[in-house]
């Protein structure tokens, strides 16, 4: 069901041709700042993979990918990607990247699931980047050094978008606020996690909140991760389980949390067969990049996506995401948006 929060008294501060530049100058420029911070190398990236090979990425388990079959290859079929997780780990293995350095692409995906409003939308377009890392790095500091720099790059966006458009204040504070998602339950024990990600991130700004994907201490998660990507099990962080999380930024537009970005530290094959097991999804070990998980012919990773027209629905202090992207909308939301002061493209 879509959902559309209608700030009072909004009004855009930039015209279409004042956004569109704006689009323009922080997506080539936080780019830079990413590679340089992460020493990535951009690589081109599909936006389509085979059915049951295991590439695509399974989200929650529930969304449903978009299909269609291939004529020229007896009608096999084919599905949009979700978001390029496995396929990256795999690219970082084909190309024989070594520990330190890393990938980041264009990720393009039709999400045809998503309840639409604000910030979510059928189309999704991010910065999916993935980086080869060492045994002895699989753990919260570096997660957190990895985080940090990543924000670090940010808040220099930001600033950029500030002396391009004076009228912009920057909002980021200088630090990331980091806790673990147990730890946020205890502090707001009588909010569900999106009141809790509201209200941690309204009292510091920017917060990661660590370890997505496990139970917690009332038998609940916190939400919901593939079991097959990230490593929400391992302890880390003040000895509680996880090595993965989220990014978010306080939107004072729309007085509440907004997700920028996530990531974690990927399975190994311990935590692997872990997770698929406290899952139910062990069949998932017959797949291709699980066997070649399992096999030992990936390397460990970290990785994650960074949604770009999210960043710069932020900076440009926007309140729909169809104003910096075009994509379907239901025709009562238009109609809605338009009587709001939110021209959706």
């Amino acid at each position: 069901m879509s959902y559309l929060i209608k700030p009072e008294g909004y009004k855009p501060t930039l015209d279409l041709k004042q956004t569109e530049l704006g689009i323009k100058q922080i997506k080539d420029f936080f780019q830079t700042n990413l590679s340089s911070e992460l020493r990535l190398r951009r690589v081109t990236a599909p936006l389509f993979v085979l059915k049951g090979m295991g590439i695509n990425d399974d989200l929650n388990g529930v969304e449903r990918a978009v299909a269609f079959p291939i004529k020229d290859m007896n009608d096999v079929q084919a599905e949009v990607v979700h978001s390029l997780a496995k396929w990256k780990r795999m690219t970082l293995g084909d190309y024989n990247i070594e520990p330190g350095y890393g990938i980041y692409t264009d990720m393009n995906a039709i999400r045809a699931d998503e309840e639409l409003g604000n910030l979510h939308s059928l189309y999704v377009d991010q910065w999916d980047w993935e980086r080869v890392m060492t045994a002895e790095e699989r753990n919260a500091d570096f997660l957190i050094e990895i985080v940090s720099r990543i924000f670090a790059a940010m808040v220099r966006t930001e600033y950029m978008v500030y002396e391009m458009y004076p009228h912009i204040k920057p909002q980021l504070p200088e630090k990331l606020h980091f806790i673990h998602s147990e730890e946020l339950r205890l502090q707001y024990p009588d909010l569900d996690s999106k009141g809790r990600e509201d209200a941690i991130c309204r009292k510091y700004g920017a917060v990661f909140i660590i370890g997505i994907g496990g139970k917690l201490g009332d038998g609940k998660k916190h939400d919901g991760r593939a079991p097959d990507y990230d490593d929400y099990t391992t302890p880390g962080l003040k000895n509680l389980p996880g090595l993965n999380g989220d990014l978010l930024v306080w939107n004072d537009i729309l007085q509440r949390s907004c997700e920028l970005s996530s990531m974690g530290i990927r399975v190994d094959k311990k935590t692997l067969l872990k997770q698929l097991e406290q899952e139910g999804e062990e069949k998932r070990l017959e797949l291709l990049f699980h066997k070649r998980l399992i096999e030992g012919k990936l390397p460990l990773s970290i990785g994650g996506g960074i949604g770009q027209s999210r960043l710069c629905m932020y900076y440009l202090r926007k309140a729909h995401i169809g104003e910096i992207q075009a994509s379907i909308w239901p025709e009562k939301m238009r109609e809605e948006c338009a009587a709001h002061n939110m021209p959706l493209i």
